[in-house]
């Protein structure tokens, strides 16, 4: 073997030395944040289970001595959690289908459609997600307060159906990687552009559309500051409001408290778990192309 081969050699074996040494070091990064993100998490469940008046002792204790699962009964059956849920589901429902619709078709029409001033009007969109929610707050309750939605859902629902920008704006990249050969075979073929949305678009964007649904259904589901904004009546509350409400009524009930944020907490866990291989291929590739 020449000198050059063996140097080469001992270059590749330095190189992949360093890979793995910086591989190591990422994924020991990566367990010790992951280890730090989940410990309120834990808190929270350690909490939920402990007898009333032992939620601060000091040191903590992780493991309580006796699981007090009445704590989760009393918020199923006394509190208004399940009726909050419902409320929820209700709320968002409409938004997150018909939103994620309408985002989409705005979005195909910015990736696949020439018309006039549609990098002005895409730029203009895009500036509507750069103006904080507090500036247009208050105009935005007195319109509702002057057309009568006030302590209903519609206030909650109806801006949603309508689609978001940055809905638009993650569909939009996603659909720029979609090859035009296809929207091409599909107009010899006779295909109108609903079609093609319909029929192409969509199907193929399916990462994208799910990450999308999620990131919708996460955002109404977690919204707390809406309802308490347009909803007065208890019977109307969201999961949001209900929990809120349990430091109201039960000030010093800190394990009913975290009960009710843990059973608040498992559809969220049981989205992520179920389509995390959507959302981790969404991502990556609705950042492909500009």
């Amino acid at each position: 073997m020449s000198n050059a081969a063996i140097a080469r050699s001992a270059r590749q074996r330095r190189k992949r030395a360093g890979e793995q040494v910086r591989q190591a070091f990422a994924y020991l990064f990566l367990t010790a944040g992951s280890l730090v993100m989940a410990i309120p998490f834990l808190w929270m469940l350690s909490t939920s289970l402990k007898e009333q008046g032992r939620e601060f002792e000091m040191p903590p204790k992780w493991i309580p001595e006796v699981f007090e699962w009445q704590n989760y009964v009393f918020v199923l059956t006394e509190a208004d959690i399940l009726k909050g849920f419902l409320n929820t589901l209700l709320v968002i429902s409409l938004p997150c289908l018909v939103g994620l619709f309408t985002s989409a078709l705005a979005a195909n029409a910015f990736a696949r459609m020439d018309f006039p001033a549609k990098n002005v009007l895409f730029t203009l969109l895009l500036a509507t997600m750069m103006i904080p929610g507090v500036v247009t707050m208050i105009p935005t309750f007195i319109l509702f307060k002057h057309i009568g939605w006030i302590d209903s859902w519609l206030p909650l629902m109806v801006p949603g159906m309508f689609g978001a920008a940055a809905a638009v704006f993650l569909l939009r990249q996603f659909f720029m990687t979609i090859p035009k050969e296809l929207e091409e075979a599909a107009k010899v073929d006779g295909m109108n552009p609903l079609h093609i949305f319909l029929r192409i678009m969509l199907p193929l964007s399916k990462p994208a559309v799910i990450t999308q649904g999620l990131l919708g259904f996460l955002a109404g589901y977690n919204d707390f500051l809406g309802p308490l904004i347009y909803i007065n009546t208890p019977e109307k509350f969201t999961l949001q409001l209900v929990l809120a409400s349990f430091q109201g009524f039960y000030t010093s009930q800190w394990t009913y408290i975290m009960a009710g944020s843990v059973l608040a907490l498992i559809p969220s866990l049981l989205l992520f778990f179920f389509a995390q291989r959507y959302f981790v291929e969404g991502i990556t590739l609705t950042g492909m192309k500009g």
